[in-house]
This record gives C-alpha cells, structure tokens and sequence, in this order.
C-alpha cells in the first residue's frame, strides 16, 4: 500500500491548470492561425492577449514556486527521475516565460505596437527591424514545438506514474476530494 500523497496547496493547483488551459489554448490558436487565413487578425489579437495572460500569470507561478515548496515525491520516484523532474520544470518555466517575450519583441520588430483586449497598446520591446522579425518569428516556432514536447513528456511521465505505477502522482495537482 502507498503513503497517502501530499497535494500542492490550492492556489498552486489552480495556477498550474490555468495555464494548462491557457497554454493549450495559445498552441492551438497559434497553429490554427498560421494555416488558415480565414480571421488571421482577429485570432492574431486573441493569441497576442493569451500570450500577455500567461506571461503574467507564469510570473505569479514563478513567484508561487518560490515561497511554497512542492510536496514530497513518491518513492517510486528514483534519483535520477527526480533530477528529471527539476530539469523539465525549470525547462517549462524558460519556455513559458521565453515564449510571450519572444512573441512581444516579434511583433515589436514589425515596428507595431502589440495590442492585447481589443485596444490596450503595449510599449515596443525591440527595435523595427525584418531580419530581427525573422529570427524572432522562427525562434518562435522553434519555441512552440518545444513547449509542445516538453508538455507531452511531462503528461507522459504522470500517465506512468499514474496509471502504471499506480502511486498518486496525479493527485499531487487535482481537485478530487478522495486521496
């Protein structure tokens, strides 16, 4: 029989699946708006306002993560999976910080300033210029396959623990009231 899990503390929680939803929301908006023209500026503003959202709420989970510890892992977790762990949450934190600032300053390069909820315009954060467009945009992309990756592995790791190995480890971020 397993120890009972420790969950993260609610705000957490709640911080962690809103931008889960949000992050999924952003992904799916930004590949949709690349391949089909049809609304590309009223998606683009969408996206460009999820983007600022996330970027703010990451930074409250950042600042979240640093006043309260994440609870014990299980033991079925081995020394070197938790050295996974730590390198895959650092990892998802740089590509959810990295990826807003990188699209803030993509779009800064086209020489406009980013508009978020209909009308708010943000100040530029890189100099008009193509060829900084350019790399923007393609580190960008780069970026948003990455964080893709990142996410299916980290969903990967806790279908194993969950449903495999059987310790809980899903439980560590849910809501259900039974352990």
């Amino acid at each position: 029989m397993t120890e009972p899990m420790t969950r993260y503390p609610l705000r957490t929680r709640i911080l962690h699946w809103l931008v889960a939803i949000l992050i999924f929301s952003m992904l799916l908006i930004g590949f949709v708006m690349v391949t089909w023209l049809g609304s590309y500026s009223a998606l683009v503003g969408i996206h460009m306002t999820l983007g600022v959202v996330v970027l703010f709420i990451v930074v409250l989970r950042i600042a979240n993560r640093f006043t309260h510890h994440a609870p014990k892992l299980p033991k079925t977790v081995g020394w070197a999976e938790q050295k996974l762990v730590v390198g895959s949450e650092l990892t998802l934190y740089a590509l959810m910080l990295a990826q807003p600032l990188i699209g803030w300053a993509m779009v800064s390069a086209t020489g406009r300033s980013p508009v978020i909820f209909g009308s708010l315009r943000l100040p530029r954060i890189a100099p008009f210029n193509a060829d900084l467009f350019f790399v923007l945009r393609q580190t960008h992309s780069v970026l948003a396959y990455a964080l893709v990756a990142v996410i299916a592995a980290h969903v990967s790791a806790v279908l194993l623990h969950t449903l495999t190995l059987r310790d809980g480890m899903l439980s560590r971020m849910a809501f259900s009231r039974d352990r």
